[in-house]
């Protein structure tokens, strides 16, 4: 019989729970990125798997138009709906865009601290 892999850490809660507490935690006029949150959870190389949590969370509230890739571009923006509301979001909250349309990361990341 083969055993069956766990998804939870030793603190009982799953890696898409520490995602979410992360997330709610970008403050108003910032951004994040995939990797930094993955960081902040423990684990640097699973980004992608920030943006699988991500996208099962849609409906949650959560402020998930503050997450984007690694050059401040809106990855996730077709989980939206509308392909601009990430973008119309980010921008009512004064966050301005590069002349490819990424975020300025510069001045407005956010580093999540590490997750405990």
């Amino acid at each position: 019989m083969e055993k069956k892999r766990s998804t939870r850490h030793k603190n009982n809660q799953t890696f898409f729970d520490k995602v979410y507490k992360v997330v709610e935690k970008i403050p108003y006029g910032k951004v994040t990125t995939y990797g930094d949150i993955a960081e902040a959870c423990g684990t640097r190389a699973a980004a992608r798997t920030v943006g699988w949590a991500l996208n099962g969370a849609k409906e949650s509230g959560l402020p998930c138009h503050r997450v984007v890739n690694r050059f401040g571009a809106l990855t996730g923006r077709l989980h939206f709906g509308e392909i601009s509301i990430m973008e119309d979001l980010l921008t009512s909250e004064g966050i301005e865009f590069d002349s490819n349309g990424c975020v300025i990361l510069e001045k407005y990341l956010w580093i999540p601290p590490q997750y405990k």
